[in-house]
C-alpha cells in the first residue's frame, strides 16, 4: 500500500503546487483517479448486468441439480465458459477498490512521507518534540507536525484551509467543531443514492427476467413462488451489503482526516454521474437491438 501511496502523493503534490490549497488538489485527485478507473467501472457495470442474465440458468441449474453437489459444480463451471465470464471478475475489480481505499488513507494520514517527500528524521524530530511538549503521541503524529510547526517550517507546511474548512482534522478529535461534520455527512447522502440508484436498476433488470420467464416458460405455481421467493431473499441480502458498506465507510471517515471523507466524497458524486451516463448508453443499445 505503502508504494501506491508514494506514487499518488507525486500527482497529488504536482496539483498542491499548482493550486497552493490541499483541498482543491484532493478534488482534482479524485477526478483524475476516476477517470483512471473508468474501464474498471465499465467492466463492473458489464459484469453486474451479465450476472443478472445468466442468474436465470444457474437458478435453474441450481433446482435440476439441488441434490448433486458435483454435477452443479460442473454445470456451474459450463455455465460460466459459455457465457465466457469468470465467476471471480466481480472480486477483482473490489479487491482494487479496497487496495485504492487504503492507499489513500495512508495518503492523508501521512501527507509529508508520501505527499511532500520530506526527510524522515525532520518528521521523527517534530513528532518527538511535540510528543515532549504535550507528554502524549496522537493517532495521526504527521498531521499534528502540520498543524502545530508549518508556521515555523515551510517544509511541513501544508495549506489545508478552505473556506473556513480545515482538512487537517479528524472528526472524533474535534467534536464540538461543527464542521467536521459537513462532508462525511455529505459523504453518507451520497452514498445512499449511490445504492438507491444500483438498487433500483437491479431490481428492475430481476422483476424484466422473471417476467419473461413467466411469459415465455409453462412451469408450476410452486416453482414460480419458490422464485419470487428466491428473488425476494437475493434482493434482501444485496440491500444489506450495499448498506453496509457506506456505514463501515463512515466509521472510518470519522476517526481518519477528513482528506480521506472528501475523496470518497467527490468518488460518489462521480461515481453517481459514471454509472447514470452508463445505464443511459446500455438503455440505448438494448433499445437499437431490440428494434
Amino acid at each position: 500500500m505503502g508504494a501506491i501511496a508514494n506514487l499518488f502523493g507525486y500527482l497529488l503534490n504536482f496539483l498542491y503546487n499548482i493550486f497552493n490549497n490541499y483541498v482543491i488538489a484532493i478534488i482534482i485527485f479524485s477526478i483524475i483517479l476516476r477517470v483512471i478507473l473508468m474501464p474498471v467501472t465499465i467492466s463492473q457495470q458489464k459484469t453486474m448486468k451479465k450476472s443478472a442474465k445468466i442468474q436465470e440458468k444457474m437458478n435453474e441449474i441450481q433446482k435440476k441439480y439441488k441434490n448433486n453437489p458435483e454435477k452443479l459444480n460442473q454445470e456451474t463451471i459450463e455455465l460460466y465458459k459459455r457465457e465466457k465470464m469468470s465467476p471471480f471478475s466481480g472480486c477483482l475489480s473490489s479487491i482494487l477498490q479496497i487496495i485504492i481505499i487504503l492507499s489513500v488513507f495512508w495518503l492523508v494520514s501521512k501527507p509529508l512521507t508520501y505527499m511532500k517527500k520530506v526527510d524522515t528524521d525532520i518528521i521523527n524530530g517534530y513528532i518527538e518534540e511535540i510528543k515532549n511538549e504535550d507528554g502524549k503521541s496522537s493517532a495521526y503524529p504527521e498531521i499534528q507536525v502540520i498543524q502545530k510547526k508549518a508556521s515555523e517550517d515551510d517544509r511541513v507546511n501544508i495549506n489545508m484551509n478552505f473556506f473556513g474548512l480545515d482538512l487537517s482534522k479528524v472528526p472524533n478529535q474535534n467534536m464540538s467543531d461543527y464542521k467536521v461534520y459537513i462532508i462525511p455527512a455529505l459523504y453518507v447522502i451520497t452514498s445512499f443514492i449511490s445504492i438507491k440508484i444500483t438498487n433500483g436498476k437491479k431490481k428492475k433488470d430481476r422483476v424484466l427476467q422473471l417476467e419473461e420467464k413467466t411469459a415465455s416458460d409453462k412451469e408450476d405455481s410452486t416453482e414460480k413462488s419458490d422464485e419470487n421467493e428466491s428473488l425476494e431473499a437475493m434482493q434482501e441480502m444485496s440491500k444489506g451489503m450495499n448498506y453496509m458498506i457506506p456505514i463501515m465507510s463512515i466509521s472510518i471517515a470519522f476517526i481518519a482526516p477528513l482528506g480521506l471523507a472528501l475523496y470518497w466524497l467527490i468518488s460518489n458524486i462521480l461515481i453517481i454521474v459514471e454509472r447514470m451516463i452508463i445505464d443511459k448508453i446500455y438503455e440505448f443499445k438494448e433499445e437499437r437491438e431490440n428494434a
